[in-house]
């Protein structure tokens, strides 16, 4: 059998081109002993993505060249070689960017028997929405009735983080760039604020009018103007969850840091990055508490989506020109 996927044979610089992703295919080796062959359904791209293929490792090793491509992804097993997962059994894994994925057992999960669309555990129930959970619960410790900002506000993970720091009381604020995405935001009861056209003053200004208390809680998805114009508008004792800074991810060379760093020590303020998968052994808690809000529609989760494999890259640059609503996925 045959396996479509893309490679990369360069490591971009700034935004990477549609043409560095190369569409090949290879012949699959018979399973061995303790392997498994998946059809991928749903494929996930995220930002993250984009650091590994500097060819420099960070908290996770970059991809290499000319191998294919990784990430999250749905399947159903077609061939096996692994007791645990039989034929027509429903898996996650991470051998994305891919139509057929061959990997050892160990390297699957069985998808949880929430009465969820599939694709769910790829956003809502998946990474994005366990660390939309961790980084409010874990990191920044969030309490009943704190004043909580998010940027990235309408994306795979603030799109989740504003709606459960809503359902805990106090103000929401969530900073978005698209009118459709702050309409989103306003309709979730969640105070919209746009970046566009703002420097760090200006967006300062309208972060205090939508909440002149300021904020317990900033969610950091963003970074540069963002990040500044947050450290200005935060109480005593704030606390700031870094999950991630897209805006410098295409940069060529490393961005000024923000100039009013000191509101960190005026405000008494704790800053702390996490990566979801240090906390994944909290997932059965994650799904016991969110897993009935999706299957109930208490939780909105939304999506984008690219049909095709030969999509997959367009589906991911476009996470870097803010085109997807909630999760950006890819269906086979």
């Amino acid at each position: 059998m045959q396996s479509r996927y893309f490679t990369i044979h360069a490591h971009p610089e700034g935004t990477p081109e549609r043409d560095l992703f190369e569409l090949e295919t290879a012949e699959l080796p018979a399973l061995a002993e303790g392997e498994v062959r998946v059809r991928n359904t749903w494929l996930s791209v995220d930002p993250y993505m984009r650091g590994r293929m500097t060819g420099v490792t960070t908290y996770i090793a970059p991809f290499t060249l000319g191998a294919p491509l990784e990430g999250a992804a749905i399947g159903e097993v077609i061939e096996s070689r692994a007791e645990a997962f039989p034929t027509g059994t429903k898996v996650r894994h991470m051998g994305g960017w891919r139509d057929v994925a061959q990997l050892p057992a160990e390297g699957l999960e069985r998808l949880p028997a929430f009465d969820v669309p599939e694709q769910a555990y790829l956003g809502v129930l998946g990474m994005p929405g366990m660390t939309a959970w961790a980084g409010l619960n874990r990191i920044a410790e969030m309490n009943e009735g704190d004043n909580v900002l998010v940027s990235g506000a309408a994306g795979a993970v603030g799109s989740l983080a504003v709606q459960l720091a809503k359902a805990r009381g106090g103000t929401v604020v969530g900073i978005a760039g698209s009118q459709d995405k702050l309409d989103w935001l306003e309709a979730h009861g969640v105070k919209a604020v746009s970046y566009k056209g703002r420097d760090a003053a200006q967006l300062t200004a309208a972060l205090n009018e939508a909440c002149p208390e300021g904020f317990d809680v900033y969610y950091e998805n963003v970074g540069g103007v963002c990040l500044e114009a947050a450290l200005n508008t935060l109480r005593v004792g704030a606390r700031i969850a870094v999950c991630g800074l897209i805006t410098g991810y295409n940069e060529a060379t490393p961005s000024p840091g923000p100039s009013n760093l000191a509101m960190v020590l005026i405000r008494r303020a704790r800053m702390e990055g996490f990566i979801v998968f240090d906390h994944w052994a909290h997932y059965p808690t994650f799904l016991e508490e969110v897993g009935p809000q999706v299957v109930t529609g208490r939780l909105d989760h939304e999506e984008t989506v690219e049909d095709g494999l030969e999509r997959t890259p367009d589906a991911f640059l476009k996470l870097f020109e803010g085109a997807n609503r909630g999760k950006m996925l890819v269906r086979l």
